[in-house]
């Protein structure tokens, strides 16, 4: 078990002089710019052909059990394994960390998940739990057949979630995932808007694993590097994969409006050209760490007045969940070093170079 080296060579897309969108980022330009959420990786770096982890997202450092946070989910392409989805979906709410794995470890996972959340203090009573596990499937670079991700590195990753600023690119469940045919990964980043607009703060996490045509704030990237699904006419696969992307706000949404802020998250996967293939499972998860909205064990338990931002001020919200989901995906493939792994494939990092000569 090892951590990937952060990379010295690797930059953020605006340490690269590219800024897309017209909001301005938080100050860490990172899913935990929204005060409160914590993000922690496990990553299994092991011989030739292990290369795979876990990444964890804490909404808030407390008990998520008790105090859950209402969420929204939007499916782009439903080809996944998406752990919890429907209870989700039917109570839209949280009730435990969210886990990022490959996909023949979800199991593990979400076993992972239970015995934390039945261990948590005032848990004692509970017999029901919805663990929320999101995959992809990293089994070009990684041996996913051989199973390695345990439920004690799923615990480990939950426990290594801290609040500030994380690692990106092949680190957590990012360290084995391809993008566009470039090495992927996780990446992040976040929009604050002004203080006439609420100052709310929206922040993206993905773990990117999919294919299409590549452009960034415009430009054809994948198309100018000669490296895009269909150059071949008969190249139908290169586009399979997946994408979970988190969605986090400070704002106080209903479950409802997550739901609409989790389909903006989507629109910002479309501005960077994925495919969105038959073998694409593209998921976004998004939830607001809002006090005022938390579903504490008194709101539970009798009628209670739950704060709601109104559908006339959310458009602003959008933009900053496409342009946050959009920028991350760039920052995983930014970061992202190259790689090889198992059967001696081996997949390059999207070139610097030649994004800064475009």
């Amino acid at each position: 078990m090892s951590e990937a080296p952060a990379g010295s060579a690797r930059m953020r897309l605006r340490e690269l002089g590219i800024a897309p969108g017209v909001i301005v980022p938080g100050p860490l330009n990172m899913l935990s710019d929204v005060a409160g959420v914590r993000v922690g990786h496990l990553t299994l770096v092991e011989g030739a052909a292990i290369r795979t982890g876990v990444t964890a997202i804490l909404p808030h450092g407390g008990n998520l059990f008790q105090e859950r946070v209402p969420a929204g989910l939007a499916v782009g392409n439903g080809f996944g394994k998406l752990a919890g989805a429907t209870q989700l979906r039917e109570l839209g709410e949280i009730e435990t960390p969210i886990l990022l794995t490959n996909t023949l470890a979800v199991p593990r996972a979400a076993d992972a998940l239970i015995t934390y959340t039945l261990a948590q203090p005032g848990n004692a009573a509970v017999g029901s739990v919805n663990p929320l596990v999101g995959e992809c499937n990293d089994g070009y670079l990684n041996d996913i057949r051989a199973r390695v991700v345990t439920t004690d590195h799923a615990l480990a990753a939950i426990t290594a979630a801290q609040e500030g600023a994380f690692a990106e690119g092949c680190v957590g469940a990012g360290t084995g995932v391809v993008a566009f045919g470039w090495k992927g990964g996780i990446g992040s980043s976040s929009r604050r808007l002004p203080d006439e607009l609420g100052s709310w703060t929206v922040g993206a996490l993905v773990q990117a694993n999919f294919g299409g045509v590549l452009q960034i704030a415009g430009l054809p990237v994948g198309r100018s590097l000669g490296r895009y699904f269909l150059r071949e006419p008969l190249d139908r696969g290169d586009a399979d994969g997946s994408v979970i992307i988190i969605l986090a706000t400070d704002a106080p949404l209903s479950d409802r409006n997550l739901n609409r802020l989790a389909q903006r998250g989507l629109a910002g996967l479309a501005r960077t050209g994925a495919a969105m293939s038959d073998g694409s499972g593209d998921y976004v998860i998004a939830f607001s760490t809002a006090p005022a909205v938390r579903r504490t064990p008194e709101r539970r338990a009798a009628l209670a007045s739950i704060a709601d931002l109104p559908n006339a001020l959310i458009s602003p919200l959008f933009l900053a969940a496409i342009e946050a989901t959009e920028e991350a995906i760039y920052n995983a493939l930014c970061m992202a070093t190259t790689t090889s792994g198992y059967a001696g494939h081996t997949v390059e990092a999207l070139p610097p170079a030649q994004l800064r000569e475009l």
